[in-house]
């Protein structure tokens, strides 16, 4: 298995095209000219000459520029250029690969992995890469305290690895042995069978030890409601990635350049340029400006449009969820009958034509179709308002009742590029039953997240999942798995079942129980899965390719640029 960084990359041929005009004055300003910022490289194998600058529209600023305290995708898309984990993907796949770690070897109980590391890599602070800075790493999550270890902040060590060193009672993690320079051993304290894939998360990447202590990364003020950054979170990442951190003006841009003692291919791109456009037409705007070489979630109305324009639209395979959550804090929504109510109303075909990318797919449980244990049986709620009144009638309200109805706004998100018509959407369906929401609207950065799942002060509400790797305690286990103020239930019983499951290491016996899951979710109802969008990206015509991934595994050395 070869590692997603080695194979070298020959420059295309073709000549840019003429990019087309008429472009608003509003785009113009939101994206401004970038031209005087590009540099000229002579690409790959030096046989054709390119603008080697790269300007991508970002939909949002990154939450956390430190990736072990973030859970977003435009945090993750910027730290998969600047970090790298012991484990990364298969290319266009969402199955692990080898990255810093070259191979690894497990125990028969699965409880202790033996890694042989790759050799001569640096942190781009001149730092080492070795053993011991994989035990640094792993020891630092361990031990969070406080505000650090709040769903808001650790998100995914949190969910994954579940305890820390003050409640090892709880934790799969154990401890970390350096056997010499290059080969590092990860003990856990509990079978965790999808441990391997979860390392190729984001969150889970090597971070100089160095920087991590000179610029006090662990640091973090606020509250766990609200928490607040580092000094290193803001603008001091430091890992062995293609790139390296420049300067980050917040709502604006954040710029990257190359490493130049990168261990792997280099590709073409010098500099790239993340430009923060929220609003998905000014992306489009700006891309007809010849302001940005690309964007992602490109909303559903422009993709043909683009193709026809002759932009390059490169879709990804579906590998997300859209659902819409109820929190049964509020004493409607932890009545059954009102959940199910709520499922009745639900014209999950409609939603999709009307607001969702092509391709998209009707969910009826919180995994896709190429994740085991997907239960081809599962309970479903058919679209069926009367039978919706009737159960609202029969949990004591006739007339329907009212709730407050969280959204996101000034973003796009893989499984939802377009938040606002898909609250609109909702709302009219809801509204034909008599339930009457109350629209509680929220910036996406920094409000929304730690509002929805890091307080229990919110109703229904939007949220989803974009796969991180093909497990499937990657999606039912992060939603579901223990207690969150998100969904505002206890169920020792799914819990366990959760637990039991993830800790099996054979296949065929995992993927029953997991349907079996499936189905208990599905009956007790915390959450309706809506959609399994299909997102896409579009590019100017200078870029000939693009390493699209299920799982965002997209780094910017695989592109490929012509004049």
């Amino acid at each position: 298995m070869s590692n997603r960084g080695t194979s070298v990359r020959g420059s295309a041929a073709r000549k840019r095209a003429a990019l087309t005009a008429g472009v608003s004055i509003a785009a113009l300003l939101l994206t401004g000219c970038v031209q005087s910022q590009r540099e000229e490289n002579t690409g790959a194998e030096g046989d054709s000459a390119v603008d080697s600058t790269f300007v991508f529209a970002a939909s949002s600023d990154p939450k956390s520029l430190d990736p072990a305290f973030a859970s977003d995708g435009e945090s993750f898309r910027v730290s998969r250029q600047i970090f790298e984990g012991l484990v990364g993907v298969e290319p266009g796949t969402a199955d692990p690969a080898p990255l810093l770690a070259e191979s690894w070897e497990t125990a028969e109980d699965g409880l202790s992995t033996v890694f042989q590391l790759k050799e001569g890599v640096t942190f781009h602070d001149g730092t080492p890469f070795d053993a011991e800075a994989v035990c640094f790493n792993f020891d630092r999550w361990y031990n969070w305290t406080g505000i650090q270890q709040a769903e808001t902040t650790s998100y995914y060590y949190g969910s994954l690895f579940r305890g820390f060193a003050d409640s090892p009672e709880d934790a799969v993690y154990e401890s970390c042995e350096a056997n010499g320079d290059n080969e590092v051993t990860i003990n856990l304290a509990k079978p965790f069978a999808g441990f391997i894939a979860a390392l190729s998360l984001p969150a889970f990447a090597m971070q100089s030890p160095t920087a991590l202590e000179e610029y006090s990364a662990d640091e973090i003020g606020g509250t766990a409601e609200a928490p607040s950054l580092s000094e290193y979170a803001l603008g001091h990442p430091v890992g062995t990635g293609p790139f390296k951190f420049d300067s980050w003006n917040v709502g604006q841009q954040l710029e990257i350049s190359i490493y130049d003692d990168y261990w792997g291919d280099k590709g073409q791109i010098a500099k790239t340029i993340f430009r923060i456009i929220d609003d998905p037409q000014a992306r489009r705007q700006a891309l007809e400006a010849g302001t940005i070489d690309g964007y992602d979630l490109v909303a559903p109305a422009d993709t043909q449009s683009l193709k026809d324009a002759g932009y390059n639209i490169t879709p990804r395979d579906p590998f997300t969820i859209l659902y819409l959550g109820m929190n049964q804090a509020i004493p409607e929504l932890a009545d059954p009958k009102v959940r199910e109510a709520i499922a009745h109303a639900i014209d999950k075909e409609a939603l999709v034509a009307q607001t969702l990318p092509e391709g998209t797919k009707v969910a009826t449980q919180f995994i896709p179709e190429v994740v085991d244990g997907y239960n081809e049986d599962v309970t479903t709620y058919e679209y069926d308002p009367e039978r919706a009144k009737e159960l609202l009638a029969e949990a004591g309200y006739p007339d329907g009742f009212e709730v407050t109805f969280n959204y996101p706004t000034n973003v796009s998100r893989p499984y939802m590029p377009t938040p606002e018509q898909v609250f609109t959407n909702l709302q009219a369906q809801l509204s034909d039953v008599g339930i009457t929401v109350t629209p509680a609207p929220a910036a996406w950065s920094p409000d929304y997240l730690n509002q929805v799942q890091g307080t229990p002060d919110h109703g229904l509400h939007l949220l989803g999942w974009t796969g991180d790797y093909n497990d499937t305690d990657n999606f039912i286990g992060v939603f579901f798995g223990q207690e969150k103020l998100e969904f505002g239930f206890d169920n020792p019983e799914l819990f366990s079942a959760l637990d039991e499951a993830r800790g099996i290491s054979d296949r065929e016996q995992q993927t029953e129980l997991y349907k079996d899951i499936n189905e208990q979710i599905a009956e007790f109802n915390p959450a309706i899965p809506l959609a399994h969008p299909a997102p896409s990206l579009a590019f100017a015509p200078r870029v000939t390719s693009y390493p699209a991934s299920p799982v965002n595994d997209e780094v910017f050395t695989e592109i490929e640029l012509s004049e």
